[in-house]
């Protein structure tokens, strides 16, 4: 198992005689007996000009290299809350090898009641302990923490960020020395704009030697509390500094997002937080008609035991959904769906025996995912079964045109909707893209386009380097009474759900190249066969004949990963180009190729890319990242199409 894979390891809860948390792991205390705030307030925001320097700006960036309790985090968000000149955003990135539980986070932040507000906040917030990056949005989404759990020599190679200022805080050169090498602060040169500054507690001659040899020109001054000496230090070489984005200069950013399904809302409500003014662009009358238009689709994370790329985007897209469902929630627009749990049954002996392993192998916290055995499957399932399997007890069920509604909703008035608008051609002129109907009117013009119109995308033909595939799926509608069992969802091979006014939907084919919008009594009956591997003996009373349902088309791509970022420009390069090389086509990108998992990756999608169009941090490992760019087809010729795992 890589090291970037690995399970994460918590930090233990512990406090020396004076009440200074302190870690057994390391031999050594989270911060100074002199006090905790005081050090962050003095060290870090004072050894980083702050808050003069994030006056008036758009963003401002800081990273740190060791989260430990957050409270240099918090002490960072109160100064900057307490500011009239503040920054319009704060991106504030931190790396932790061993976080802490949320509750033993409660237990240490109430040694600093000033801070109440914004530590229950975080704690509100605080992610499931798996390894890889983690996005929250604080206050109003102003503030945004990227947590990365894991090594910080695996994880900043992986971060794709411009930092303005860092905090160098962890535990001490002598006890975790891996902290303090030269490869992490090459890393910290690498990711440092022209005139970033840093600030450390640490004196160390190897500290400063280090950050010397990477481009930093370091001075001594006053410590805190009992330390005589502290250091700051600033980026030296690269002239003349850059000028800042204002308030003022990104104020009016605009965009065209082709597509009001799952992917295209995610995508506009994503953007319009950060201030942009979005033109959704759909052919339905209304957001929602289109793939994303089921009554109840499945929301659960696709585990493997190696953790590759499936696994990590699939876990890292249904944490940060719920996150973001739970925030459209507290906004006053809910989301129709239902943390019922998702049971994903295995197929057979051998395979629920792979199953148990990757449980027992990744260690997963159990609110995220537990391995059960056929008797409390049965149980869960309210139904017998023949065998166990994964229990995902926060997965669910979630009605798609709710999350479209929502999402559009959150964005207010700067989303325009136009709906019942067929895109017809594309036109660059002047910098701007040119969105043309059928009749040659123009619907709306913008520098940046979106598209994230399902299958539609296969039509435009400055996407033609996608390959992009329709896949036809039919969901079939069975009539259920209210409470009926199952009241999960339960997965093997297929789907079906809770009841859900008055229908419970199982399913779905997925036959590729199919553009009959016809519902077919072969694919009720199909589903019907699936229903009863599920659920042995349950479909008997259901005849295929009668039965209604739904059929949708999916954009798939060949390797089961979603496309999200830069369309390229061409359909050819050589076989040794590097992907950043490719050429791209100026401000055009898609969210597309979701396969059967829109859902599970869609609201991650909208983050990623607003964060590519927007420039700021990006919410994923690099090596993801490019595990999703559009162009990474013309680098690895694709091959047919596989079936998605419903």
């Amino acid at each position: 198992m890589s090291p970037q894979h690995s399970p994460v390891v918590p930090a233990q809860f512990v406090l020396k005689a004076d009440h200074t948390p302190y870690s057994p792991t390391f031999d050594d205390v989270y911060h100074t007996a002199d006090g905790g705030l005081g050090q962050a307030r003095h060290v870090f925001l004072g050894g980083n000009d702050l808050p003069a320097r994030w006056r008036n700006r758009a963003r401002f960036t800081i990273l740190e290299t060791g989260f430990g309790l957050g409270l240099n985090f918090l002490a960072t968000w109160a100064a900057w809350r307490d500011d009239p000149q503040r920054s319009t955003r704060l991106d504030f990135i931190s790396v932790e090898k061993h976080p802490f539980h949320a509750t033993d986070l409660a237990h240490l932040h109430a040694a600093w009641p000033e801070l109440a507000p914004l530590a229950a906040a975080l704690q509100r917030q605080w992610p499931a302990l798996t390894p890889g990056f983690h996005r929250l949005h604080l206050d109003g989404g102003h503030v945004t923490l990227t947590l990365i759990f894991g090594d910080a020599l695996d994880a900043l190679p992986q971060l794709d960020a411009q930092a303005d200022a860092f905090y160098l805080d962890g535990f001490s050169p002598a006890r975790n020395p891996a902290l303090w090498s030269p490869a992490v602060f090459a890393q910290l040169a690498r990711l440092a704009t022209p005139d970033a500054t840093l600030a450390t507690w640490s004196v160390s001659g190897n500290v400063r030697r280090g950050l010397i040899d990477c481009g930093f020109a370091l001075e001594r001054r006053p410590g805190f509390g009992g330390k005589r000496e502290m250091l700051s230090g600033h980026k030296q070489g690269e002239q003349p500094s850059p000028a800042h984005p204002t308030r003022a200069a990104a104020s009016e950013r605009t965009a065209i997002v082709v597509g009001a399904g799952v992917a295209g809302t995610a995508v506009a409500e994503r953007l319009a937080a950060r201030g942009w003014r979005i033109t959704l662009i759909d052919e339905a009358d209304g957001p929602g008609h289109g793939a994303s238009g089921n009554r109840a689709g499945v929301f659960r994370p696709l585990p493997s035991l190696d953790d590759n790329r499936l696994a990590r985007i699939t876990r890292a897209g249904f944490l940060y959904g719920r996150q973001h469902f739970a925030q459209l929630a507290e906004a006053g627009h809910p989301v129709r769906w239902s943390p019922c749990g998702v049971l994903h049954l295995a197929r057979d002996a051998k395979q629920e025996g792979k199953m148990r392993a990757v449980v027992d192998a990744r260690h997963y916290p159990d609110d995220l995912l537990r391995f059960v055995d056929r008797e409390e499957a049965s149980r869960l399932a309210d139904w017998p079964l023949a065998q166990g399997g994964w229990w995902f007890p926060e997965g669910g069920w979630i009605q798609p045109p709710s999350l479209c509604a929502a999402n559009i909703a959150a964005a207010g008035e700067r989303i325009t909707t136009r709906f019942g608008c067929r895109l017809a051609r594309l036109e660059r002129h002047a910098g701007q893209w040119l969105a043309h109907a059928a009749d040659g009117r123009e619907i709306a013009r913008a520098p940046v386009l979106i598209l994230a119109n399902g299958v539609g995308i296969r039509a435009v033909p400055e996407a033609a380097p996608l390959p992009v595939r329709p896949a036809r799926g039919q969901v079939s509608h069975l009539p259920a009474e209210a409470g009926s069992a199952p009241n999960v969802v339960v997965c093997r091979l297929g789907y079906v759900s809770p009841e859900v006014d008055g229908l419970r939907c199982a399913g779905a084919t997925f036959i590729a190249d199919d553009d009959s919008i016809a519902l077919r009594e072969s694919e009720h009956r199909e589903n019907l066969t699936k229903l009863d591997f599920i659920l042995p003996g349950y479909a008997t009373p259901f005849d295929p004949a009668t039965l209604d349902g739904r059929v949708g088309f999916r954009p798939a791509s060949p390797d089961r990963l979603p496309m999200v970022g830069a369309v390229p420009a061409v359909s050819h390069c050589p076989r040794d180009t590097a992907l950043a090389d490719i050429p791209r086509q100026p401000g055009l990108y898609a969210a597309s190729g979701f396969g059967a998992r829109g859902l599970v990756w869609a609201s991650l999608a909208g983050e990623l890319l607003a964060s590519l169009v927007d420039g700021g941090p990006l919410p994923l490992e690099h090596e993801l990242v490019d595990a999703m760019d559009p162009a990474r087809y013309l680098l690895k010729p694709p091959r047919p199409s596989q079936r998605s795992d419903e």
